[in-house]
């Protein structure tokens, strides 16, 4: 046997040096370009933890550190942790969720009862290294340096499984917190209790950024435990169940063993019985390793659906750790039994379809929805679904829905553009488009908001709304969809309400400084006007100022375009906005401007579509330019190597699509702006199982221009494309350069509703 295994041995190394680079990067798993940790310093707030591609679990450590840096639980500049919690968001710019916190340790725990059990692990913190912090898709590992205990934590969709290896003859303790509270949201009512001597059962219900959140849990081990307590509001009890607002329950393991201990967390927004049906239909086994594994393979198949092949290898992990933080929200809301706390704080049925949650829409409409039409047809189509279950629970489609709450967080109503390009990609099928078009019209004549005041000025006046211009213009933007909606359905007289509201945007803009402006209720602009300006408390604009939020037309930029007097003014200020060399202004500046080059702020998302302005008026070279500045300073392999907020995977999105060569300008209209692609050559499997694939020929560091292109063999002299084009599979073949090529996507300009 020994000969056999060496001659084997053998044949693999020789077998390896017979292999070309792409042969050998081509069995290289893909979950091994991704790192988790890019993110988790500067302002990228997402967290390290375990999960699976849109999963209902998010099991990762937390820091138990209040603060804007730490509102996924996890932040690379703290070397102590609290515990591990089940669910988390990724990167947000407000905190909630870190459910079902758990800890191993060896201390004896002593609650205290003047604190009535609030956040009990923090008495209980334990210093760990970097150095034994190990994270890949779907696998989490780090050392408690005070307790010597391993912790391995893996999950399935529904499940969070965690191994637990402890080096001490002491008493093994696990303690379960429903009761923790930190970043906004804090516990209403929570509930532990016994089954059996491997079996624990309870819930968490709370209120914070989600106004109501309910999570069941089933919890089972490997090993029977020897004691079981309660805290109960800081007291603790030999009862075997306990219901509070601050609950714990305390778990002790004998020390003798030398097996590791198991824990099997499984999970439902509904009820007990669904958290139980998760590990029974989802992990019914006790094999760490294998789960491991299946949770890697899980984010192998979703990650292949594009293939990239480069040179650099730091571009590889950007691209496939963004692809990777694209997948990690919406996250799965609905059980096994199909069910799910509904924004009517009942206990609904998805049938059908999976109900997902974490809608970031103002900043997911952009570019990552768009990504999921190209890979993810079948979500999208269940995204859809959720939008309009959410509408008939709350009378309303989704704004910021988070685990069956609307936080109504941001402004615009962004699930109509989401709507709008699934239903002209032909991915929605079986939901009524009159339908889908009368909750878009109930969006948007609401009264709140400055919508009343719209509908009255045509304009909304700074005194009667905050942020009203940037509410005005993403109004704008959403009213276009709605009108390409009703067009789509033969509703003429609803189609021609909101044309004419698309076009109000313009009633904002100053041609005396090429700026959109708040305005008075009289039409007169408001005094003391600094564009450089930006407030985080009372302002015109939404986390930026005017030289960031006056682009923010992507429905008509040929529109925007003749109010700045033609392409060369148009041009003068594009060029001005990445070079001006200010710096924002104000006391109370909104900290997600970030990403600075010049007054453009890629940290935030009302800047992302600007770079491709340029195609618009037939200078796709200075987008190329952009975009290439942007993706090589703004990403990087590092833990801060992201510019600003992960945002539910916007961010990522923008590189994964930009890194190819193309961006969605205008979400909505099915159309992609060519810019430069990083990459030599991808593959994208689209949802109707043809293939699209981008080849940069002569690409390099330098070559970032495009000369020449063709799309299928056929010249191509336009400097777009359509989503359609990649239905139909084929290639779209780039030709680069270091010189720009002027002339190159000159022709036939992309699509603007004045054009």
């Amino acid at each position: 046997m020994k000969q056999t295994y060496f001659a084997s041995f053998i044949l693999l190394i020789l077998f390896g040096a017979c292999q070309t680079p792409e042969q050998q990067e081509s069995t290289t798993p893909l979950t091994n370009y991704v790192d988790p940790f890019i993110g988790t310093g500067g302002h990228g707030h997402v967290f390290p933890g375990a999960t699976t591609p849109f999963g209902m679990v998010q099991l990762s450590p937390v820091n138990g550190v209040e603060g804007w840096d730490w509102v996924s639980g996890y932040h690379t500049s703290s070397t102590e942790l609290s515990g591990f919690a089940h669910m988390c968001l990724s990167g947000t710019g407000i905190g909630d969720l870190g459910d079902i916190m758990v800890l191993p340790t060896t201390k004896t725990i002593v609650p205290n009862a003047d604190t009535k059990g609030k956040n009990l692990l923090d008495d209980y913190k334990s210093p760990y290294t970097k150095t034994n912090e190990v994270a890949s898709p779907g696998y989490f590992k780090t050392l408690l340096d005070d307790t010597g205990i391993q912790v391995e934590l893996t999950a399935s969709p529904r499940v969070g499984f965690h191994k637990y290896t402890f080096s001490k003859d002491e008493e093994a303790m696990v303690v379960i917190d429903l009761g923790y509270a930190i970043n906004w949201d804090a516990p209403v009512e929570t509930y532990i209790t016994q089954i059996s001597d491997t079996k624990f059962t309870g819930y968490r219900k709370s209120k914070g950024w989600s106004e109501e959140q309910w999570v069941y849990f089933t919890l089972e081990s490997n090993l029977p435990v020897k004691q079981f307590k309660v805290v109960e509001q800081g007291v603790t009890k030999n009862s075997g169940t306990a219901k509070g607002v601050y609950v714990q329950g305390l778990l002790s393991f004998d020390a003798k063993t030398n097996e590791p201990l198991l824990l099997k967390v499984g999970l439902s927004s509904a009820s007990l019985e669904g958290s139980e049906l998760s590990i029974n239909n989802e992990i019914p086994h006790w094999d760490f390793n294998k789960q491991r594994k299946a949770a890697s393979q899980l984010w192998e198949d979703q990650l292949g659906k594009i293939n990239v092949e480069t040179n650099e290898e730091d571009v590889k992990t950007i691209f496939y750790t963004a692809l990777y933080h694209s997948m990690i929200a919406p996250t799965m809301h609905s059980d096994l039994k199909q069910e799910y706390k509904g924004l009517d704080g009942k206990v609904n049925v998805a049938n059908g379809f999976d109900r997902y949650t974490v809608f970031s829409l103002w900043d997911t409409f952009r570019a990552n929805h768009p990504l999921f039409t190209m890979i993810h047809e079948d979500k999208v189509s269940d995204f859809i679904h959720s939008f309009m279950a959410i509408y008939r629970e709350g009378g309303l489609l989704p704004v910021w829905e988070l685990v069956g709450s609307e936080t109504n967080c941001m402004i615009g109503y962004h699930s109509i553009p989401v709507i709008l390009d699934a239903w002209q990609k032909g991915i929605i099928k079986d939901i009524d488009g009159k339908e889908l078009l009368d909750a878009m019209v109930k969006s948007a004549m609401q009264d709140k908001g400055g919508l009343k005041p719209l509908r009255e000025y045509c304009y909304i006046p700074a005194e009667l709304e905050n942020e009203s211009v940037s509410k005005a213009l993403e109004y704008a933007y959403d009213d276009w969809c709605i009108a390409e909606m009703a067009k789509s359905l033969g509703e003429d007289e609803i189609y021609n309400t909101f044309i004419e509201r698309a076009a109000f945007y313009k009633n904002h803009f100053d041609a005396s400084t090429g700026f959109m402006r708040g305005k008075h209720p009289n039409g007169k602009w408001k005094e003391n006007f600094n564009p450089l300006f930006s407030s985080h408390r009372d302002d015109e604009y939404t986390e930026g100022n005017a030289w960031q939020y006056s682009w923010f037309v992507p429905h008509d930029i040929q529109g925007l375009i003749e109010l700045h007097g033609g392409n060369d003014a148009f041009v003068q200020k594009l060029d001005s906005l990445f070079i001006i060399d200010e710096g924002v202004k104000g006391e109370h500046a909104s900290p997600d401007i970030s990403g600075l080059i010049g007054q453009y702020a890629h940290g935030n998302e009302p800047s992302h579509h600007v770079a491709y302005m340029y195609n618009y008026v037939g200078k796709q070279w200075k987008s190329a330019e952009k975009a290439n500045e942007i993706m090589r300073t703004m990403y990087t392999t590092e833990v801060d190597g992201l510019c600003g907020n992960e945002d539910c995977g916007q961010m990522s999105a923008w590189y994964v699509l930009s890194s190819m060569g193309f961006y969605p300008v205008n979400p909505a209209d099915g159309n992609y702006s060519i810019g430069t692609p990083l990459v030599d050559k991808a593959e994208i499997k689209m949802g109707n199982g043809k293939t699209f694939n981008i080849i940069a020929e002569n690409n390099s560091k330098s070559n970032i221009y495009v000369q020449s292109a063709t799309l299928n063999g056929v010249e191509l002299n336009q400097s777009w494309f359509s989503h359609a084009d990649m239905l139909e599979g084929g290639t779209l073949k780039l030709v680069m350069g270091a010189q720009a090529n002027t002339s190159w996507g000159g022709n036939n300009l992309p699509p603007s509703m004045s054009k």
